[in-house]
């Protein structure tokens, strides 16, 4: 009997809207912690909250902002788009929906110049890296992805490569980080190669990781490779008859 992969265990338990389980904890995590990376001032407790009874739960005399909350339930549901379309090849489509979804119904949608599943139209920064300008993004994104898809095998290293070269053409005005790390689980699902959670208390590894990436690539792959330990773990709680893969690096 074939065992199921892991991206077809994610499915099911998807489709059957299972509770507790791991895509349920997958959901809540990576919600958490990418937008927490950003700048969200939710918990993992208010974040868990949202995915399990579509409320929030707020202390006396504490508040949330709205765009917090619309921008974790956008993520879940993007984390679906994702996952329904694991095994597609990456396309720049798919990416701007990626974004698309992330990003509707916050304030950002409600300001003209700001492209809402588009790439940007006004020049931006990463930390304090000027990022490729507005009228060279589409072909950078080209370029990007016909070099990617033109590779015979993909590796975990190719992955992280793609994710930095992706975070430094910086192609939408706001959400860059979050569809870039949907890219990163999406890319390992479909490769057979354990995905991983960038937690946010490696924020400083992760960005400092990005930034020197052009000369020292050992930065954000260690970090990545600690966040796919951590993902093993998790992984193998659920599923032991996973726990020898889908491929880790070696």
């Amino acid at each position: 009997m074939k065992h199921k992969t892991l991206v077809e265990l994610l499915q099911e338990e998807m489709k059957m809207g299972l509770k507790g389980g791991l895509y349920h904890q997958t959901q809540i995590k990576l919600a958490y912690n990418s937008n927490r990376i950003e700048g969200s001032r939710l918990s993992e407790d208010q974040t868990r909250y949202i995915f399990e009874t579509n409320t929030i739960n707020v202390e006396p005399e504490e508040t949330a902002s709205v765009d917090d909350i619309i921008e974790t339930v956008n993520h879940f549901a993007c984390f679906d788009y994702m996952l329904n379309l694991a095994h597609e090849d990456l396309s720049e489509e798919m990416i701007k929906e990626f974004h698309r979804i992330l990003k509707r119904n916050t304030s950002d949608e409600r300001k003209d110049w700001f492209r809402v599943g588009d790439y940007k139209a006004r020049p931006n920064v990463v930390g304090d890296m000027k990022t490729t300008a507005p009228g060279k993004v589409a072909s950078a994104m080209g370029k990007l992805l016909t070099m990617y898809h033109q590779k015979p095998r993909i590796s975990f290293e190719d992955i992280v490569d793609f994710h930095h070269e992706f975070e430094s053409i910086h192609p939408f005005q706001d959400g860059n980080g979050r569809v870039g790390r949907i890219i990163l689980f999406k890319e390992c699902l479909k490769n057979d190669i354990l995905p991983f959670i960038i937690d946010h208390e490696h924020k400083l590894f992760y960005y400092r990781g990005l930034k020197e990436y052009s000369s020292e690539k050992g930065y954000l792959l260690d970090t990545c490779l600690s966040a796919q330990d951590r993902y093993e773990a998790e992984v193998a709680y659920f599923f032991p008859e996973l726990k020898h893969g889908p491929e880790t690096h070696p």
